[in-house]
């Protein structure tokens, strides 16, 4: 049956009472399961089977996590991409992998208003779209230090294996433990960490309809929750909420997808009383290291957990993984021999194991949890009809220097052109802005984030 490779190990498990969610309201697996066999009906009578390929675009609710596994259970392959990309960004992805049809919820355009509980979506067949390829069950895209967009398919023996990487790390949730899920669910970490793991291990889903902290913290309490899975800025603005009830049964803070700055770990454990404890993955495999039980020290993330080999070559890691990640033969140099290179600057303690992040290296930046590719923001800025020159740094904020030949561009003229063009967390938080940039003995653009006090002038104005 087309549902085999993740039925035994998500939806068919757990009696129908069992609490599965909870948002504004609490849903059952009962209820769960109702709703993915009526979503799957729905898209049988569209012709969505086997091998089909589907691009998701929806908002975060319960609706779009049913919606994921209705197709999984008619053995779709789901695309999935992130309904904050602008046009700009999502139309090229989308002639990329060609799905045959589209699933997306009315309003997908605009802010986040949420996690919602139910959300209508449409289903769209769409001209030229292509079988799903291989097998593959789950795509998603990464930046690309090209400036073109990584491609990731999975197979579901690379979401299964993922899952039991999960299973084995000490200390990760279990049976009847709550879970507090702040990442976005339209990213591994979300998706496979939380989402999944908790559904496989039968770990009751907390996922807050508003994100503002103090109301985060009172539904870790009224639901008694056990771990928090969540991103640097998460615990950041946790640790800032002064009046906090008691959460005795608060046992664990999960961190991933960028350094945790040492204040935020000590800020987090003076108002909580446990330390946040880092993993480490990528999209193109999952779950990578992680220590949940000595929780570590930034940079540190700990051991590579049972199930993934690694190397360091020269401060980079590579990984072992069975076959490219990468679909329609897009980065072949990224994966030679069996060992897909990260680009991910690392040391490995020779007596332990653990591995601690040094940095990136190529033009990859994190922020906020997500990858962005600087040169992509270059290029947009490019584009822009006066400007000349541009050069995209983080320093722990994007920020771009911006060369206009005089024509007197406005930060906020900038703001506006990127706004048309990128997603909100691509968009550079100041921009310096002068005639021409600072440029080094060879005619090239200096790119040494520590040169921004000099590049512009005093008059120019920063977002």
């Amino acid at each position: 049956m087309a549902n085999t490779w993740w039925g035994s190990h998500l939806l068919d498990h757990g009696a129908d009472d069992e609490p599965w969610a909870f948002s504004s309201a609490p849903v059952t697996r009962g209820a769960l399961r109702e709703a993915v066999a009526g979503i799957a009906e729905r898209f049988r009578r569209q012709g969505i089977a086997e091998g089909t390929s589907v691009v998701l675009r929806m908002k975060p609710s319960f609706t779009y996590l049913q919606v994921l596994l209705a197709l999984w259970s008619r053995g779709a392959q789901v695309v999935l991409v992130d309904f904050r990309l602008q046009p700009a960004e999502y139309e090229p992805l989308v002639r990329l992998v060609r799905p045959q049809y589209q699933v997306a919820a009315a309003g997908t355009d605009g802010p986040v208003t949420g996690f919602r509980q139910e959300s209508g979506f449409s289903i769209e067949a769409l001209p030229d779209g292509r079988p799903a390829a291989d097998g593959v069950r789950l795509v998603q895209f990464s930046s690309g230090s090209t400036g073109r967009p990584k491609v990731i398919g999975r197979p579901p023996d690379s979401v299964l294996a993922e899952l039991e990487r999960h299973a084995a790390l000490p200390g990760m949730p279990g049976r009847g433990e709550p879970v507090l899920l702040l990442n976005s669910v339209m990213h591994n970490m979300g998706l496979v960490t939380g989402v999944l793991h908790a559904l496989a291990a039968g770990a009751p889903l907390v996922v807050p309809p508003t994100l503002r902290p103090a109301e985060v913290v009172r539904l870790m309490a009224r639901t008694e929750v056990a771990a928090v899975f969540g991103t640097p800025v998460h615990y950041a603005l946790l640790s800032r909420i002064g009046d906090r009830p008691e959460l005795p049964a608060l046992r664990l803070a999960v961190s991933g997808g960028e350094r945790v700055p040492q204040d935020t770990c000590e800020q987090f454990r003076a108002g909580f009383g446990l330390p946040v404890s880092p993993v480490y993955g990528l999209t193109e495999f999952g779950l990578i290291a992680g220590d949940l039980v000595g929780a570590p020290p930034p940079p540190c993330v700990g051991p590579p957990v049972p199930g993934a080999e690694v190397k360091v070559v020269g401060e980079e890691l590579y990984l072992r993984l069975d076959r490219s990640p990468y679909l329609y033969g897009e980065h072949a140099d990224r994966f030679t021999d069996g060992w897909l290179r990260t680009y991910d600057r690392v040391a490995q303690d020779p007596a332990t194991g653990a591995l601690s992040l040094l940095g990136r290296a190529d033009s990859l930046a994190v922020v906020g949890g997500l990858k962005i590719d600087l040169a992509e923001v270059e290029a947009a800025l490019l584009a822009h009809p006066s400007v000349t020159e541009a050069v995209v740094v983080h320093t722990g904020a994007v920020e771009a220097l911006v060369g206009d030949g005089g024509a007197g561009l406005t930060a906020d003229q900038l703001t506006a052109w990127c706004r048309s063009r990128l997603s909100p967390v691509k968009i550079p938080r100041r921009f310096h802005v002068t005639d021409r940039l600072p440029r080094n003995s060879m005619g090239k653009l200096l790119r040494d984030p520590g040169m921004l006090g000099g590049a512009a002038a005093p008059s120019e104005r920063h977002r």
